[in-house]
């Protein structure tokens, strides 16, 4: 996400770093190419002249023009501004009431009904016990699509199979929540092309009827600021306490993010990451700032690795790697939590200078080859690789749908980690040594996986 408007950030950044010191000149002059990249990004204009003449005031300041390092101060002041225009704080749901009701609105293609699969597994995780309930009468296969979500979930679906009265179907679900002991009910409403008045009296008329905690707006992130356009008019009309912004794994320039709240004072709450439902992350406007300008985002990083890890397992670990006991499968184990963490290009956006790190290959394809490569192998195989004769490793290279020779480079690269593990004390150290994480730079490509 963001890539390109990072790309020019860092290199007005790097523009900056090089004066020794500053003037109102290099200052206007880097705050051009500042704006200039914001309006590339789809960032609404009057947003993105109101965050100029905000840095400029405070650049022209006289501690950043004589500070030491002038451009880093130019910077910080960048980052402290983005993380104004967007939202400033984290803005948690506030799910009180029982039940609590969430009101989900947006237009058609906006990721609405997935979105509400998403946030229903969050609320999971925070040991909740959701109620979905389908209020899109109009759109073809919406109830299906969300007893689709439920069913994966296993979470419970309402919906009145022709019933047309929306309010209707939203009251009766709040009862059908009381007797099922569901205690957070998200309605996923119908929505729209473009925004028109019969949408919107019947958001209203659903609204009266629930009288929903919070209502959050699903908004296209790829859209970028016509994103900001329609927030405004649902908050004008139905009153909205926050957004959802999807898609932001695709082509989002950045405008939606970085316009939606300063024309709304509305927060952003989640943003979308992915297709699968646990692609859901809490938005903060800081961690975010932080990735918009390449200094990546560690804590969210961390937090991944903590709720992919197992603890108990990742002890274990350890003690196989002091022991030198390090097998396959272990080897697969640890490459299915690093994939649990989501694509590993997301994952490296997250890192400090990763928008600088122009070479550095990401391989999905190769990751899977791995992967089969092992699930192809007996669980003897996994322990012991040392009896994988030539017919074992040509069973395994059909069975994976791989090459013989993409086999033996896997087992001679295995071979050379446990060389490398064998005196080392930590997963920590080893990984040091190694360069990263399985599949990226420590072990070569393995060739063309189909």
């Amino acid at each position: 996400m963001f890539d390109t408007l990072t790309g020019k950030l860092q290199d007005v950044f790097k523009n900056l770093r090089g004066y020794g010191k500053l003037s109102e000149s290099n200052i206007a002059d880097a705050l051009r190419e500042v704006r200039i990249a914001l309006l590339e990004a789809d960032v609404q204009y009057d947003v993105a002249v109101a965050f100029i003449a905000k840095v400029q005031e405070k650049a022209l300041g006289k501690e950043v023009v004589r500070s030491v390092s002038p451009g880093e101060q130019v910077v910080k002041v960048i980052h402290d501004e983005l993380v104004g225009i967007l939202g400033g704080a984290s803005a948690p749901l506030n799910p009180s009431g029982s039940p609590a009701k969430i009101l989900m609105v947006g237009l058609n293609g906006s990721g609405k009904t997935t979105t509400t699969g998403k946030l229903a597994r969050y609320l999971q995780g925070q040991g909740r016990q959701p109620l979905l309930v389908a209020c899109d009468v109009y759109r073809p296969a919406a109830i299906d699509q969300l007893k689709t979500l439920g069913a994966q979930l296993n979470v419970p679906v309402f919906a009145l199979i022709g019933e047309m009265d929306v309010a209707r179907i939203a009251q009766q679900a709040l009862q059908f929540a009381q007797v099922q002991q569901r205690n957070i009910v998200l309605f996923d409403t119908a929505g729209r092309f473009q925004i028109d008045e019969p949408l919107m009296e019947e958001l209203v008329r659903v609204k009266e009827a629930v009288k929903p905690q919070e209502i959050l707006l699903v908004a296209d992130a790829a859209t970028g600021q016509e994103a900001a356009n329609v927030a405004k008019a649902f908050d004008a009309k139905i009153g909205l306490t926050g957004f959802i912004l999807s898609k932001m794994d695709g082509d989002a320039r950045g405008g939606a993010a970085l316009s939606i709240h300063s024309v709304t004072q509305k927060p952003i709450k989640f943003i979308g990451t992915g297709e699968k439902l646990e692609d859901l992350e809490e938005f903060h406007p800081e961690r975010m700032a932080s990735r918009i300008l390449g200094m990546g985002d560690i804590v969210s990083l961390v937090e991944k690795a903590q709720s992919a890890v197992d603890e108990k397992k990742a002890l274990e670990m350890e003690k196989k790697l002091r022991a030198n006991q390090f097998t396959l499968q272990d080897f697969l184990e640890q490459l299915l939590t690093i994939r649990k963490m989501g694509p590993l290009e997301n994952l490296l956006a997250m890192l400090p200078g990763a928008a600088n790190m122009k070479n550095l290959a990401v391989n999905e394809k190769q990751l899977v080859g791995i992967q089969a490569i092992i699930q192809s192998m007996t669980a003897r195989e996994r322990e012991h690789p040392e009896i994988l004769n030539g017919r074992r490793r040509l069973r395994i290279a059909n069975g994976s749908g791989t090459s013989v020779t993409q086999v033996n480079d896997l087992l001679k690269r295995f071979g050379m980690m446990r060389k490398m593990m064998k005196n080392m004390g930590s997963m920590g150290k080893m990984m040091a040594r190694m360069g990263g994480m399985p599949g990226m730079g420590a072990m070569p490509p393995l060739g063309r996986f189909r």
